[in-house]
């Protein structure tokens, strides 16, 4: 059975852990599927972990509904969320509505997610559930304006940036958001609030809360260089794929692959007209 903005909420009022992790394309959202998470974000983390961009601000609509629609396509019973691209919401509501429509129809979203909390972030979100689309907010350290927020550092860890994030968090839920991710916000700055929430909050370097999020590259040990603290990696995949490859190329340069049973047997007919070809042509 899929999973539901009503079987989340019922989940967190169980007390049952959401998994949420990303995917970008059909293997790693089947490799999800298959895992049971409870919910799928094609997040613009794509951006960086898939397509090479240095900032998640970088990718495209076009590159972000190709990812979402591949991942649907690999999905069938998990929740699947779909991050709005940087540059497709901030102009208006309405910009913001036509957006999350196209994620719906185009690539088969179940919900978009939008980062911030501001004012006119409130008013995106309102805007978008008014038009029937279930929205995941993200507050705290929010990647698509980290400029704006000194860089990719944690949020709540001051008396001004915890005060903003704890509004922050009772203003998305206010607005409509059926779910909420919260990163990088101090553990517990965070348990202040989440006896308060309504609707599930899912953290990422936030602590214990109803659910949990993690890149799949990087808990599959795929991603390059340095991590965030709260990351833990379950795998040691980019070792493997390199080892894998690193075989393979062996045994092309010292002539083992292709062997015998990796090719294909002609039939005694073919190969002698095959010959007879050759003979006339070459002669």
């Amino acid at each position: 059975m899929s999973v539901t903005t009503a079987k989340l909420a019922s989940m967190k009022a169980a007390g049952e852990q959401i998994v949420m992790v990303t995917a970008y394309d059909f293997p790693s959202a089947r490799a999800a599927e298959k895992a049971g998470v409870d919910m799928v974000l094609v997040g613009d983390s794509g951006a960086n972990v898939v397509l090479g961009y240095d900032t998640t601000a970088e990718v495209s609509m076009d590159e972000m509904l190709t990812m979402a629609a591949a991942a649907r396509r690999g999905t069938k019973t998990a929740f699947l969320v779909c991050d709005v691209p940087f540059g497709s919401t901030e102009v208006s509501d309405e910009q913001a509505v036509e957006t999350a429509v196209r994620f719906v129809k185009e690539a088969g979203a179940d919900a978009v997610k939008l980062e911030g909390g501001n004012p006119r972030r409130l008013s995106r979100i309102r805007a978008i559930v008014d038009a029937g689309i279930p929205v995941v907010a993200h507050v705290g350290l929010t990647p698509q304006t980290a400029v704006a927020l000194g860089g990719m550092r944690a949020q709540g860890r001051t008396a001004e940036t915890a005060s903003r994030f704890v509004r922050e968090m009772f203003a998305v839920q206010e607005a409509g958001a059926f779910c909420v991710v919260v990163e990088a916000v101090p553990a517990d700055v965070v348990q202040l609030v989440l006896e308060h929430m309504q609707i599930p909050v899912i953290g990422i370097g936030a602590g214990a809360a109803h659910g949990q999020v993690l890149v799949q590259h990087d808990l599959l040990g795929i991603t390059e260089g340095p991590m965030a603290s709260f990351v833990k990696s379950y795998a040691r995949l980019n070792e493997a794929f390199a080892e894998g490859i690193g075989a393979y190329a062996d045994e092309v340069r010292s002539g083992v692959f292709p062997a015998g049973e990796h090719c294909y047997k002609s039939k005694p007919e073919a190969l002698e007209a095959a010959r007879a070809e050759v003979n006339q042509l070459s002669s």
